[in-house]
């Protein structure tokens, strides 16, 4: 029997593809306005955006001697900039197009006072356009961005009851605005050799991502050449036998992206959602760290 939990909503990704492509630059604006001011943190954990209870938020960013914070309302669908001064301002979320996004929000900070300088060329996409010359993308259809961060909730409360049964080095449940998804790593804490390059991605990012040998998950809401909303989760470095592991049948390895796919919609139309992906997480983590001879007693948190 399927669930009929409306915290599930139907994603297909080809039906508001456009709008997740002009969302995901909107979000890269912002994303870069935080890299441009928080200081640096291992493994680039100083630019994601977090979850919210209405969207997706900076956190507070510092800014000379106060801070500012910027949130995209997925209820209310507005752009909020508030300060710790005091002041706030925001705007409508509706379509329009990248370039006038980008010149409304630096406008808007700028009034507040705050002067932020980013490289205004998107990453991790195909054919990137400078965000002033962007009037490709342009849709915005506000119940489908609301039902994107409604999954996204509900996968945030599973990762993060997942990442609680951790007690060695792990990251925070946080959204990545250049790949446009929701993740969590754990980490052995041993070091990783170098990984290949990425042509997606600049060396030095990448190095850095994965200094140290993990075991990551996450949500993806169909972007990235996937074609659906899916969970995933992978290892670096792989170790031999990964590929060949048993876990959840509805989890599969796909050999093509190297990584263990459970499609959003195998758990949504589950009879217990939350269950199937927790055990998908749980079982694609054990194989890793079981594979790469990890130090389970000592890293995860007893019953």
């Amino acid at each position: 029997m399927a669930s009929d939990d409306p915290a599930w909503p139907p994603l297909p990704y080809a039906d508001w593809q456009d709008s997740c492509a002009t969302l995901h630059l909107w979000m890269q604006i912002v994303g870069k306005i935080r890299l441009a001011r928080a200081p640096a943190e291992n493994h680039w954990w100083h630019v994601p955006l977090y979850l919210s209870a209405r969207g997706l938020t900076t956190s507070p960013i510092p800014d000379d001697g106060r801070s500012f914070q910027i949130d995209f309302d997925l209820i209310g669908h507005r752009l909020e900039i508030a300060t710790g001064d005091g002041r706030r301002d925001g705007f409508a979320l509706t379509p329009r197009s990248i370039a006038d996004f980008y010149a409304e929000l630096t406008g808007r900070l700028q009034a507040l006072g705050i002067a932020v300088r980013i490289w205004t060329r998107p990453v991790e996409i195909a054919d990137p356009i400078p965000f002033e010359r962007d009037d490709v993308h342009a849709a915005y259809d506000a119940e489908a961005v609301n039902r994107f961060w409604r999954a996204l909730a509900e996968a945030d409360r599973v990762l993060k009851l997942f990442r609680a049964g951790f007690i060695g080095k792990a990251s925070p449940v946080h959204f990545f605005w250049g790949s446009f998804d929701l993740a969590v790593t754990r980490f052995s804490g041993r070091p990783a050799p170098p990984p290949p390059s990425n042509p997606m991605i600049a060396d030095r990012v990448n190095r850095e991502a994965y200094s140290h040998e993990v075991s990551s998950c996450g949500f993806w809401p169909g972007n990235g050449g996937f074609g659906q909303a899916a969970f995933y989760c992978y290892a670096y470095p792989q170790p031999p036998g990964y590929a060949e592991a048993a876990v959840a049948p509805l989890g599969v390895y796909n050999h093509q992206i190297g990584e263990f796919v459970l499609p959003y919609d195998a758990v949504r139309e589950a009879e217990r959602p939350r269950e199937v992906l927790l055990r998908f997480l749980q079982q694609t983590y054990a194989a890793a760290a079981d594979l790469a001879g990890w130090d389970r007693a000592a890293l995860e948190r007893s019953a």
